[in-house]
């Protein structure tokens, strides 16, 4: 009796500890280690930065940190560089005609030498999401009207005349203001640097005439803007999906699969809508993001 007895508590004692495992290896429970993922500092970027941190915590046990919201492009770059966090949402044009000041191609050429390019610097550019979220120029429709615009060339004629509203990063890189200058000779009357959310009121209240707009931007249909034709095809493609540390690879070679869940996902138009549900109806990104990954069935 005394030895079943013994025998019976060992066995509850067994199943108490496989209990207790299980419940600790659940996806997300964070047993496995801690990433810090980052974002730049508009719309697009928080809410597909919130879709990465749900898929990794869902799908992995890595515990998920989240600092949205850091700032422009070279901020979350050099964020990345420094480890300050592991991995963002990046786009190839930015990668490669900012941060490494090389000559873009197609999309297809512009993707090769963006992994190409990070190689130097140890890091990866994973599946991209399925969206070319490039930049345009957009006006509203009386500024169409006005003075006759269709295309960038047009708008080039006429810009001593007109002010610019911009991003302030917009200003100095080489795929932004500087380059419209060179290829176009479009110098406005003035460029004013505001942050992106900014921008669109400021164009509405007549503050500015012409502003840099991201194709997937919501607020371009909520304004009825016009976009005009990039009709020298001076901006590169820009193509959305995660930029990663290669040692964080290395070390959580799960994230990779995990995180290619995502590729080729995302449309230009479900990424507007997205934009739009923060943008304009007010709702939080980091539920937005979720909700998307729930309906593509990914979470």
């Amino acid at each position: 009796m005394k030895r079943m007895r013994i025998a019976i508590l060992a066995i509850v004692m067994i199943a108490s500890v496989m209990l207790i495992s299980a419940c600790g290896s659940r996806s997300g429970s964070g047993s496995g280690g801690t990433i810090t993922i980052g974002s730049k500092n508009f719309t697009e970027n928080i809410i597909l930065a919130h879709m990465m941190a749900e898929l990794i915590e869902a799908k992995t046990d890595l515990k998920v940190e989240r600092k949205v919201n850091l700032g422009g492009s070279n901020v979350a770059w050099k964020a990345l560089q420094s480890n300050n966090i592991q991995l963002y949402p990046d786009y190839t044009g930015t990668i490669v005609a900012n941060y490494y000041q090389e000559e873009t191609g197609t999309s297809q050429e512009t993707l090769e030498k963006t992994r190409e390019l990070l190689k130097q610097d140890n890091l990866v550019f994973l599946e991209p999401y399925g969206f070319n979220n490039t930049y345009t120029l957009a006006v509203k429709q009386e500024t169409v009207e006005k003075y006759g615009l269709k295309t960038f060339s047009d708008l080039a004629k006429v810009a001593g005349e007109l002010v610019l509203g911009c991003e302030f990063e917009f200003l100095d890189r080489p795929d932004g203001y500087p380059g419209l200058q060179e290829v176009y000779g479009m110098n406005f009357k003035d460029a004013i640097g505001m942050d992106h959310g900014i921008m669109y009121r400021s164009l509405a209240e007549g503050k500015v005439d012409v502003i840099d707009a991201f194709s997937t931007d919501g607020q371009i249909v909520v304004y009825n803007l016009v976009i005009l034709e990039d009709d020298q095809s001076f901006f590169p493609p820009y193509d959305a999906g995660p930029l990663v540390r290669g040692d964080v690879l290395e070390k959580y070679p799960e994230l990779e699969g995990v995180l290619n869940m995502l590729g080729g996902v995302i449309s230009e138009a479900d990424m507007q809508a997205l934009n739009a549900k923060v943008d304009e109806e007010g709702l939080k990104a980091e539920d937005v993001a979720r909700e998307f990954l729930v309906e593509k069935g990914l979470i």
